[in-house]
Parts: C-alpha cells; structure tokens; sequence
C-alpha cells in the first residue's frame, strides 16, 4: 500500500469526525501520540512501538486530510531519493 492509499483509507474513514474537531485539536492528538511512541520506545517493547507508530502515522494522515496535503507527494518532493542537503545516496552530511 501506498502512503496516498492509506491517506484516502483514513479520509474514509475519520475526515468527518476530524473536520469537526479542527486543526489545533488533530495537531495536539499527533503530538499526545508522538510522547506515547516515546514511551513505548522508552520500555523497549517493540509490538507497543509498531503500534505507537501506526497511530503517528494516522493522526499526521489525519492532518494532513485537514489541510488538502498530499503526504505522498510532499515527501517525494522532499526526499527526492537523496538526502535534500548534500544531495547524496546515502547521506554524506556531517552531523
């Protein structure tokens, strides 16, 4: 599946209930799931990570529905197959 499918798989499903909740508020759920990933990495068990990411990547989903992105697009656009920095495969900056 691709990230646009699973963008549409979401609208589907959750566009209604998150227009009506609004930007700020999906924002601050994104963030609530991004300190429960923290946790679960913290704890070290991996099936509470996977599943923490999947919400990540649900509610930035759910974002992006909100505000017309096209996350597939934006990261392609982004990340054009090379480091958008030194422009090298792999990496070559200097941290």
């Amino acid at each position: 599946m691709h990230i646009s499918e699973f963008q549409k798989m979401m609208k589907e499903i959750y566009y209604v209930k998150d227009k009506r909740r609004g930007i700020e508020k999906t924002y601050i759920w994104l963030v609530e799931e991004v300190g429960e990933l923290g946790k679960a990495l913290i704890k070290g068990n991996i099936e509470d990570v996977s599943m923490e990411a999947a919400d990540v990547l649900a509610w930035l989903l759910s974002l992006c529905n909100l505000l017309n992105i096209d996350l597939e697009k934006a990261s392609m656009r982004k990340y054009p197959g090379v480091c958008p920095r030194c422009r090298s495969k792999p990496c070559k900056c200097e941290e």
